[in-house]
């Protein structure tokens, strides 16, 4: 039996203030539920100006109040559901936030930069151990950080003074390798959208082929730290090619498919379910507003609610 496994999905990003506490959201939750899910990661962002600012404000009009987040805790909690709590920095000048970042020798800079951060972070890990959260995530594809380690072990140190559950850190696919401080997380976390079809339409089979160098490559990992891999971020869009770029959610012209998504979830399931040092999936993601089932089949987002990889997922998070 395995110590930790996650049958997850990502809740609510990219909601605004007061999504969370609509009868809307209360009702997607549940439906979130019913798909086996056990777990949700409640992720919301904050802004900084830009990709170069030392400051990370907290914005009185825009980001998640607590209140908002204690209710939507709550309401998992009431139906079942872990929580890890997700909080994210984006830039608001609409560069991704891998990109945030100074200079090597820029010390006076990275040093208000994670001064900014830690108190932003501590934030919420003082909320996550006051509502019970049963996971936390002090990053997400912070990829132009990654480098500052001594930066990184002491936000690490200062969460753990307030936050007495697991701590994990969200990589991004290709970039696990450049990290040298997971030995101070307890699990560590992937943004696995790999790229693994080979074209528009690819069968479940060319992508299980192309997993299996992908797991070759997170198994290494697991190996080199010895911690528990877990896909903190996974899924892709219904629409057509979107297993050759499963980040993708720009191309809104592509036709719907779903075929190809459930192919994705099927082969993901296949490949990685099994795996001992495998500790499982937030697949991305599960929205606050669900649309009316029967546009479902109209739909070339990441929601799966009511397309065939619901039942894919369904099968294997209820079944297995």
């Amino acid at each position: 039996m395995k110590e930790l496994f996650v049958k997850g999905m990502t809740y609510g990003w990219d909601s605004s203030r007061g999504a969370y506490r609509t009868p809307g959201a209360v009702e997607s939750l549940k439906k979130l539920k019913e798909t086996g899910s056990e777990w949700i990661a409640l992720s919301f962002y904050t802004y900084q100006n830009t990709i170069f600012s030392t400051d990370i404000p907290f914005d009185y009009g825009f980001t998640m109040t607590d209140s908002d987040i204690m209710f939507a805790v709550k309401k998992a909690k009431e139906l079942g559901l872990k929580v890890c709590l997700k909080p994210v920095v984006n830039s608001r000048d609409g560069l991704w936030r891998a990109r945030i970042g100074f200079p090597e020798e820029a010390y006076t800079y990275w040093a208000k930069w994670f001064d900014s951060y830690t108190n932003f972070l501590l934030h919420y890990a003082e909320l996550a151990e006051d509502l019970e959260c049963d996971m936390f995530c002090i990053g997400c594809e912070m990829v132009g950080t990654e480098a500052q380690t001594k930066h990184w072990i002491n936000v690490v140190e200062k969460v753990r003074k307030v936050y007495s559950g697991p701590i994990i850190y969200n990589a991004n696919h290709g970039k696990e390798d450049g990290i040298d401080w997971f030995e101070h997380v307890d699990i560590i976390g992937t943004s696995a959208y790999y790229p693994v079809a080979e074209k528009p339409g690819d069968s479940e089979e060319t992508m299980l082929k192309n997993w299996e160098k992908v797991k070759e490559r997170i198994e290494n990992l697991h190996k080199k730290f010895k911690k528990p891999i877990l896909f903190m971020e996974i899924g892709c869009r219904s629409a057509e090619g979107c297993a050759t770029m499963p980040w993708d959610f720009e191309h809104q012209d592509l036709p719907f498919n779903e075929e190809e998504q459930a192919n994705f979830y099927s082969s993901v399931m296949k490949t990685f379910w099994d795996e001992p040092w495998f500790a499982g999936f937030f697949w991305w993601d599960w929205s606050t507003e669900l649309y009316p089932l029967e546009e479902a089949k109209q739909n070339r987002g990441f929601d799966i609610y009511g397309k065939k990889a619901e039942e894919v997922l369904k099968d294997w998070y209820i079944n297995k």
